[in-house]
């Protein structure tokens, strides 16, 4: 194996600070970190790797992993123009002309952000098959600023996995069904499955998912991978095929919190074209980098009704709960945080249905205005028409329960937005970290993975996602461990715009857990 191909793919690379090679415009990543990108990007600095070899690299991986072998069935377009963007790039750096501190480094980006090149923004949907947006989204003009090479699309839970009450995670009309690397007969979750699937398996060093309500750190603790879902706001949603605007966000998924921060650094700015990014507030004392020993002295509060109810799942969260202690952290446990209500359940779902009739219209008109559909009326009639192949393994109910409701001014829709602002933050999110002073709250992101269902559709186990998603406030998961070779991912929930709290802490529990296990790609996890 090649040396380049080695530092993809290992799980013990070293990090910037290791390598003496730190580039300037990355302060977060110069003292702390052990990750496979900043490892790359130390390589790229220092003048030992290409950026044309890396993404030939992946291409390599790619073909091997996601299109022969194991056939996870995860990247659902590759950039056709990868390898001159990358042959550009190492122009410039022979030059001495950097653009950033991902330059040269390929990244993967989930299909429903719009990408103004030669690639389909689709969402996973026939609908858009071909249709190629008319520029990129905020985060992608970032991406290319910092010097990234953009890869290719992954697949997708379809439409962002909004389609279906009984959908079945990681399948799309256009991309398939993905698999998880870990246990090929298991999800892989949802939506963001084909970056989760994709990461896992080193195709790329970085990777974006999107998230609505754990369509990132979902599939982030089912494969293995850091995610983070940062605060609504930090990185702008345009671009975005949406759901719901109160809720979607874009977000990292990684192979480490160091690489994590890497992209959330060049993901996360203003834009005049997203009025949430006006609204983020200065940046407070260390913001932007790591704080050292983070998980001493820092309140943890554990939200125990969270927990899995598996007990082998929940013994491994136990003994990360311990070592949290053992690093010096106050643990509160359990904190009186309980699981979302029926009500608020429902009206979570409505606010999502009323703002995706809405929101799609917009994006359809402004990002794919030569598209054959215009709005969520002519989705519905594509899928209709179109049904053995779009609709082979699940309906589309949730789509013609949002068309037959009104517009953002029908009074029910403010009534559920605001149930779900006060249930999550007044009642819930905030009354608990303020109640404990707390830091953050831990729990496990979620259950193992499942096997996979088309006809009795996912099943879902707990879920930390909700609370943080319709607060609209971060959520990191880090690997935990591995349980019956399935990974397990350790939520930490913050306040409102804290991230790099966050990312401190969960690059502390990383470094002194060392949880994270490459995945065996094993072919089934139940004998026959």
């Amino acid at each position: 194996m090649q040396r380049r191909t080695l530092l993809l793919s290992s799980a013990s690379t070293f990090g910037l600070a290791a390598a003496g090679t730190a580039p300037a415009a990355v302060p977060a990543l110069a003292s702390e970190g052990q990750s496979p990108a900043t490892a790359l990007a130390a390589q790229l600095v220092a003048g030992r790797l290409r950026s044309e070899d890396l993404v030939q690299d992946c291409l390599q991986r790619i073909e091997a992993l996601d299109r022969q072998g194991p056939q996870l069935n995860s990247i659902i377009e590759l950039n056709p123009e990868a390898l001159d963007i990358a042959r550009a790039l190492d122009a410039e750096r022979a030059r001495n002309t950097l653009h950033g501190p991902l330059h040269g480094l390929p990244v993967l980006l989930k299909d429903n952000i719009a990408t103004g090149d030669r690639m389909s923004t689709s969402a996973g949907s026939l609908a858009l098959d071909g249709v190629r947006a008319a520029r990129d989204a905020h985060l992608v003009q970032r991406l290319r600023e910092a010097g990234a090479v953009i890869l290719g699309k992954t697949n997708l839970s379809e439409w962002a996995n909004i389609r279906s009450t009984r959908s079945t995670s990681g399948w799309s009309g256009r991309g398939g069904l993905t698999r998880n690397p870990y246990a090929l007969d298991r999800s892989t979750s949802g939506s963001s499955a084909g970056t989760g699937a994709a990461i896992a398996a080193g195709l790329a060093p970085l990777g974006v998912g999107t998230e609505t309500d754990g369509s990132i750190v979902s599939p982030a603790s089912i494969c293995g991978l850091v995610g983070l879902k940062p605060t609504v706001g930090r990185i702008s949603r345009d671009g975005i095929i949406p759901i719901a605007h109160s809720q979607d966000t874009a977000g990292p998924m990684t192979r480490s919190v160091a690489d994590a921060a890497l992209l959330y650094l060049a993901l996360s700015g203003p834009d005049a074209q997203d009025a949430a990014t006006t609204q983020v507030p200065p940046p407070r004392p260390g913001e932007g980098m790591f704080q050292r020993q983070a998980l001493r002295g820092a309140r943890l509060g554990v939200a125990r009704a969270f927990f899995t109810g598996f007990d082998e799942a929940d013994a491994l969260v136990d003994k990360m709960i311990a070592l949290l202690k053992a690093q010096g952290a106050e643990v509160i446990d359990p904190v009186d945080l309980p699981q979302p209500s029926p009500a608020f359940n429902d009206a979570e779902l409505a606010v999502m249905l009323y703002e995706l009739k809405h929101d799609l219209a917009q994006w359809l008109a402004t990002f794919a205005p030569q598209a054959p559909v215009k709005n969520l009326a002519d989705v519905i009639a594509f899928n209709e028409a179109h049904r053995d192949r779009e609709m082979a393994w699940f309906g589309q109910e949730l789509f013609t329960q949002a068309q037959a409701l009104g517009g953002l001014d029908t009074p029910a829709y403010r009534e559920a937005l605001a149930l779900c602002r006060r249930q999550s933050r007044d009642e819930g999110l905030d009354k608990a970290f303020q109640a404990h002073r707390l830091d953050a709250l831990v729990a496990p992101t979620g259950g193992l993975a499942w096997l996979i269902d088309p006809i009795a559709s996912d099943h879902y186990g707990s879920s930390f996602s909700t609370l943080p998603a319709v607060a609209g406030y971060p959520h990191l998961t880090v690997p935990a461990g591995l349980v019956r070779g399935l990974p397990l991912g350790l939520s930490f929930v913050g306040p409102a715009w804290s991230e790099w709290k966050l990312l401190s802490l969960g690059l502390h529990f990383e470094q002194v857990s060392q949880a994270r296990q490459a995945p065996a790609f094993t072919p089934r996890t139940v004998p026959l």
